[in-house]
């Protein structure tokens, strides 16, 4: 079934512009301790048109739903929990459920969501480096990965793969993690190319979309 459309009230963050070049990229983020909030002012100004996003954040099974929910409404892209079998779609934005590993495979051109109960990877499920892995296989340079406040190290290794596989790879910067964990730990084993204030990431990451469209020209 079609998901249900949003209203059209406009959210109260100021939109980011973007042509819509690039859309085809890929776009993998891994969050935990601080991701709540972190996540707002990443997806919040977003346009409409952006590329698809999928976002591990850890989270208990019985938030995820509603943290969908709570970022759908303060977003103009359609943010909801990635469901299995699922094409992704540019201007859409996909939530890992909780306890479920949330992983991208190519069908054709397009990218499809995968769930799976496998065991904790990094001591969680979701993982991000489940996620990161498996873009970095299925997406390569047509892909960002980036990183955000957290404890521990989960998607570090991942993030690293995306780097090797010609990723544009994003750390938060210390200054605005709540926790310098997971960005640190990717940071030190050089997974991480730009290390950046949270406030600068979603302009971050559409420029980079806008080159990589370039670079195919």
């Amino acid at each position: 079934a079609a998901r249900p459309r949003r209203k059209s009230a406009k959210p109260a963050t100021e939109q980011l512009q973007f042509s819509g070049r690039g859309s085809e990229v890929l776009v993998a983020v891994g969050a935990s301790t601080g991701g709540v909030e972190a996540l707002a002012t990443l997806i919040s100004p977003l346009p409409p048109n952006g590329p698809a996003m999928v976002v591990v954040q850890h989270m208990p099974a019985q938030f995820t739903a509603s943290f969908a929910s709570r970022l759908n409404n303060m977003s103009a892209a359609e943010v909801a929990e990635a469901r299995d079998g699922e094409r992704l779609l540019p201007g859409h934005v996909y939530i890992a459920p909780g306890n479920r590993h949330t992983s991208i495979h190519r069908s054709g051109a397009n990218f499809i969501c995968r769930l799976t109960d496998a065991p904790l990877v990094s001591g969680h499920r979701p993982s991000a480096d489940v996620l990161f892995n498996s873009v970095a296989k299925s997406a390569g340079a047509n892909a960002i990965g980036v990183i955000l406040t957290g404890m521990g190290k989960d998607g570090a290794a991942g993030l690293q793969q995306m780097r090797n596989a010609g990723a544009y790879t994003i750390g938060q910067n210390e200054r605005s993690c709540l926790v310098y964990g997971m960005p640190k730990a990717a940071f030190d084993m050089g997974a991480v190319m730009a290390e950046l204030d949270l406030q600068e990431i979603s302009q971050e990451v559409l420029k980079i979309c806008n080159q990589r469209a370039s670079m195919r020209v």
